[in-house]
């Protein structure tokens, strides 16, 4: 059944997709708030918000929120991303009601306790130790610190703990009442639900929402460069990053298929090239972020110190290659994998009101399935090839490595070997 949209004289977006055959739903509500709202020193301040979301608010305890969800078998979950927050439910259709109730109460009504807020702050404190241990993680970090330094986009959603330990029940609160506004969240629900029940329950329980403007975010300057963390580990951990492309661009599709031809699987180039045919690592992927207005194309392996140099001249080789000598085969492969995930998506009701929420927020409206099909099928050799060339040979890169001294090549050789393949083929 098609995707059923109300906006509420708020300026609440209410979405409903029925799946008539299905007896649960999945519902959230979705704010267009996340780490790059933030400023420097509100980082991790959305983050902490998600989390204190649950411990209370004026007519519930966090265990009474726990004990009400769980006692109809439902379970509730919530994430922050850089653009977006999303506090989300899944129960029995019949219990529709009570979760809306809930996620309403704790939009509205948290009270922010100092002595939750204190408790809460040691939980993401060790989140945040936790993620400086694992080394993948600390790259990936590192890798939107250097792509966009001094900018909100490039901090951490973890925040700092320096950030963490400043934050104060009145800082949570101001920043609740500026980014959480009507026009600024979206309330989605999928499976066995009823879109006229959810816009009246929407109304009836979303009324105390603030209703000022949305609150627009710095633009984003990508900028590139180089960052080594020297640990003692066992495996360097490479990420090699280029300036990407938005959600609005209209190389995003041709871009995402670029991330799948090149390192989607392990019939993919960079899998076949550098582990299957040459044993230089033992995973080896790319993928492709977009955000509102940048975006980031990313490789990501980890090898030993010693073939940290191998690994790195075939990958230049390959993304070379990828500008003029990509084959037809690889495309149709690419397009069946994101064809495929996009149909595998729309048999989770709650992937599919994170989808139709999400589109929502970031372009205005939902897109049908056919038409996310179409725009895939319309992908030529062509197109990815040319932005292949706008990626790997239209920039600065962004290159990441943790881990021991090894072999790998500086910046400046990695920028000098795709320079020579542009002028070669400029020719």
């Amino acid at each position: 059944m098609p995707v059923k949209c109300t906006r509420l004289e708020n300026g609440l977006t209410v979405l409903t997709d029925t799946m008539p055959h299905l007896k649960t739903a999945a519902l959230g509500v979705w704010v267009k708030t996340g780490a790059r709202s933030e400023e420097a020193v509100e980082n991790g301040l959305t983050h902490l918000l998600e989390h204190m979301a649950f411990k209370g608010t004026k007519n519930r305890s966090a265990l009474d929120i726990a004990e009400e969800i769980e006692a109809v078998g439902g379970d509730v979950n919530a994430s922050t991303s850089v653009e977006h927050t999303n506090y989300y439910l899944r129960m029995l259709a019949e219990d529709v009601p009570l979760g809306i109730d809930i996620l309403a109460d704790i939009l509205q009504h948290s009270v922010i306790d100092m002595d939750e807020l204190t408790r809460e702050k040691q939980v993401i404190l060790q989140e945040i130790g936790a993620a400086l241990d694992a080394p993948e993680d600390q790259a990936f970090d590192q890798l939107l610190e250097t792509a966009w330094p001094a900018q909100s986009l490039g901090r951490p959603i973890l925040g700092t703990p320096e950030t963490v330990r400043s934050f104060q029940p009145d800082t949570i609160r101001a920043y609740m009442a500026k980014h959480y506004t009507a026009s600024n969240m979206v309330l989605a629900a999928s499976g066995q639900v009823d879109h006229e029940a959810v816009v009246a329950l929407a109304i009836e329980k979303f009324s105390s929402l603030r209703t000022e403007p949305a609150v627009a975010h710095e633009p984003a300057k990508y900028v590139g460069g180089e960052c080594f963390i020297k640990r003692e580990l066992q495996e360097v951990q490479i990420v090699l990053g280029f300036e990407g492309c938005s959600f609005h661009d209209e190389d995003y599709y041709a871009v995402q298929i670029l991330a799948s031809v090149l390192g989607g699987g392990m019939s993919s180039r960079l899998f076949q090239e550098i582990r299957e045919k040459r044993g230089l690592c033992y995973s080896i992927y790319s993928f492709h972020w977009a955000f509102e207005d940048s975006g980031l194309f990313a490789i990501h392996s980890a090898t030993s110190a010693e073939h940290a140099g191998s690994l790195m001249d075939v990958l230049m080789e390959q993304l070379n290659i990828a500008v003029t000598e990509l084959q037809e085969k690889e495309l149709d492969r690419a397009k069946a994998q994101t064809r495929a995930g996009l149909m595998m998506a729309l048999e989770s009701p709650a992937a599919r009101a994170s989808q139709m929420a999400r589109q929502t927020l970031i372009y205005g409206r939902t897109i049908d399935p056919e038409e996310l099909r179409r725009r895939v099928d319309a992908v030529t050799l062509a197109d990815v090839q040319r932005v292949a060339g706008r990626i790997f040979h239209g920039g600065k890169p962004t290159l990441v490595h943790v881990g021991p001294e090894s072999d790998m090549p500086s910046l400046a050789t990695v920028e000098g070997k795709l320079n020579e393949a542009r002028t070669v083929l400029a020719k």
